[in-house]
């Protein structure tokens, strides 16, 4: 049995979702017998969410590396050069073989920022990312070469949301 084409998978927009997206996604491959890697970029490594709880539950292989919400790109070197340590792990991760599928979380920020180079990526998945190996990219404002060169791109539009009316994220829902 030959092994599928590897997708490069793209969730972003202003609406929420694309991490939940991507999240089920990575439920469903590891039902069935895939191996699973989640790299979040920008979401601080201290955190505690759900998702990274379950992860540890299944022994999904999970890294939260960044420093939490960046305000000023320009101004946060720590966020900058962690994310680019961040993908170099994400490179490794792919190119390892230990992996058939790997979400770079919240990766759309480092590459709309220029911490990271698109130019860079989109050549190194073209040319370095194993045949097999699904990758899937989420966060708002994918660049446009990268919704190019992807397989599939869903764009998670905002219709309405509990924040627009004062509530506070919720715990299981939001974080």
């Amino acid at each position: 049995m030959t092994k599928p084409q590897g997708l490069l998978i793209v969730y972003t927009g202003d609406g929420k979702g694309k991490t939940t997206a991507a999240l089920g996604m990575v439920l469903r491959a590891w039902g069935r017998g895939m191996r699973v890697c989640v790299l979040q970029f920008l979401k601080d490594e201290r955190g505690r969410w759900g998702e990274v709880l379950a992860a540890e539950k299944l022994g999904i292989a999970w890294h939260t590396l960044g420093t939490g919400f960046v305000w000023e790109p320009d101004q946060d070197a720590e966020a900058r050069v962690r994310s680019q340590e961040a993908w170099r792990l994400a490179q490794a991760a792919i190119e390892s073989g230990d992996y058939d599928l790997v979400v770079l979380d919240e990766f759309t920020y480092p590459l709309r920022f220029g911490w990271v180079d698109i130019n860079e990526v989109l050549t190194w998945l073209a040319h370095e990312r194993p045949s097999g190996v699904h990758v899937v990219i989420t966060g708002r404002q994918a660049p446009d070469a990268l919704i190019d060169q992807a397989d599939l791109v869903t764009e998670m539009r905002n219709i309405k949301h509990p924040f627009d009316a004062g509530l506070a994220g919720q715990k299981g829902i939001e974080y």
